[in-house]
């Protein structure tokens, strides 16, 4: 059922070359021969996408909710596919992949219901005072619109969620903004099918041909010719910390510089607060195995860093973390590449001279094995050695112990920027974990108390975002309504005759929506 070609406005095409995804379960190639990317097919791809921009912006709220609808309604009616197709290329179980679509279906529908209630408009209006002294104030009214076409990378560790019709795709389409998406060679089969899938939704809702497009991967040349093509007006991406930072620079280098949507690498701290650890060392140590593991660890949110007191208590945290972890056999990581970073820095680790290592193997000598490994040292040589800071991608954590509340407190202020931070306590421990958010104000985007940070709630309130590395905008997120920000801006209307106005500013509020008018919110009737 696969063709291997690009989806680019409307039209299936092929290119230059072709290439293969891996089963990660097997090391063998899979059959279907997908088409490499060129330069050329990016410009295509863009040139369309810009073709239509003014058209998609301009479309009411309510017409590109009931294109998004459409995108999710058909990515379920093609589910057992996408489930099939995402299992051979990325090894993921059926109930994954099944909760991955659910996600990706559920942020396409939050959007559309989002942008229907308008808010995200953020309409502020300044009736004109004629009469005022020294002199007269004019009518002004402000909203946001659309940038422009955005370019969107696949991420390998998501082949749904932060894929084809991912947040990043969800959100630019919801502002206005066509978009051309770069796919991941890891599941370019899952990409084609949901791709068919926004095929199917532009032809059911009467969308213009170019809204979406999809180019294959296979080169880097295809991402640099994506974030230079001087028609994007951002890009939005999901990936390593090398790769992102050098299509950053692209980004920033251009003659008109764009932003850079990067979401890049995050160790994810854990403070282990003492009277926590004196009371349920055994319950944290069981509920952290499960989150370092999960997905084998392919999560951004991994929490592959813990801090806690050194003692007993610590010490029977890391008995039982290993002793559950050696239950935990090795798997199919996504890629060889990933495979072979994460034994690269595992390996590394282990041989450090001032890390101790409390668990390490390697299940079997496969390209794309995972197997769980648990590291300690001390706050000292950990702050000495930045080294053992670098993100391990995948069940691999690295516990740093403190010997006083105090050192613990004056790590916090050192950690680099993260997606998140934790926090395990009981009421014992409020004194010091009070003395601990500030620091993890500064360098998370989202801070949790007595959770796992792996799962990221799709809702009005939440940050997966943090200051660099952990993304290359602290104030930008990739999930909730608030990621729609990225992708627009706002223009200011002075003195406008209300027929010219666009509907979300006219007096007569059209759209029904919030507005802020003369300094006072006004609510839809």
């Amino acid at each position: 059922m696969l063709n291997g070609q690009h989806y680019i406005a409307g039209e299936w095409l092929n290119g230059p070359d072709v290439f293969q995804a891996d089963n990660p379960s097997t090391g063998e190639k899979l059959p279907t021969k997908f088409q490499h990317g060129t330069e050329e097919l990016v410009d295509q791809a863009v040139q369309a996408a810009n073709a239509c921009a003014e058209e998609f912006a301009a479309m009411l709220p309510a017409k590109r909710a009931a294109f998004l609808r459409a995108i999710a309604d058909e990515i379920d009616a093609r589910g057992d596919e996408i489930t099939e197709i995402g299992n051979l290329e990325s090894a993921l179980p059926a109930a994954r992949l099944t909760g991955e679509r659910g996600r990706t279906v559920g942020q396409l529908r939050f959007f559309a219901d989002w942008i229907e209630e308008g808010s995200w408009f953020e309409a502020r209006i300044e009736t004109a005072q004629p009469d005022r002294q020294p002199l007269p104030k004019p009518d002004i009214r402000v909203m946001h619109k659309a940038l422009g076409p955005v370019g969107v990378f696949g991420a390998s560790n998501f082949p749904l969620a932060f894929s084809t019709a991912g947040g990043d795709t969800a959100s630019a389409l919801a502002a206005g903004c066509p978009v051309v998406f770069k796919g991941h060679a890891a599941h370019p089969g899952t990409s084609e099918v949901v791709a068919k899938a926004i095929e199917a939704a532009i032809k059911k809702t009467g969308m213009p041909k170019g809204v979406f497009s999809l180019i294959h991967g296979g080169t880097r040349k295809v991402g640099q010719a994506l974030v230079a093509h001087p028609l994007i007006k951002a890009v939005g991406f999901t990936g390593s910390t090398g790769g992102g930072r050098a299509l950053f620079d692209i980004a920033v280098s251009r003659p008109e510089p764009i932003p850079f949507y990067g979401e890049l690498g995050s160790n994810n701290p854990v403070f282990l607060m003492p009277h926590a650890m004196g009371a349920k060392a055994v319950e944290i140590a069981k509920g952290w195995v499960g989150s370092l593991t999960m997905g084998v660890g392919q999560f951004c949110t991994n929490p592959g860093l813990l801090i806690a007191l050194k003692g007993a208590d610590l010490d029977a945290f890391v008995e039982t973390a290993a002793a559950e972890l050696g239950q935990v056999g090795g798997a199919a990581m996504l890629t060889d590449r990933v495979s072979s970073a994460y034994h690269h820095v595992t390996d590394a680790m282990a041989g450090h001279a001032k890390v101790t290592c409390a668990l390490k193997r390697r299940d079997n000598d496969g390209p794309f094995e995972g197997s769980p490994a648990i590291f300690r040292t001390t706050a000292a040589d950990w702050q000495a050695n930045p080294e053992l800071a670098e993100e391990m991608f995948g069940p691999a954590g690295i516990i740093v112990e403190c010997d006083t509340p105090e050192e613990m407190v004056a790590l916090s202020a050192t950690l680099i920027g993260q997606l998140t931070a934790t926090i395990h306590m009981i009421d014992a421990d409020a004194e010091l974990a009070g003395k601990l958010r500030p620091a993890l104000e500064k360098c998370a985007g989202r801070i949790l108390i007595n959770g796992w940070p792996t799962g990221v709630e799709v809702c009005h309130s939440m940050v997966h975002g943090g200051p660099y590395p952990a993304s290359t905008d602290s104030r930008a997120t990739s999930v909730g309504s608030l990621a729609i920000k990225r992708f627009i801006r706002p223009v200011s209307y002075q003195a406008f005759p209300d027929a010219l106005l666009p509907e979300a500013l006219k007096d007569a509020n059209p759209l029904n929506i919030p507005r802020l008018v003369n300094g006072k919110w006004q609510m839809p009737k």
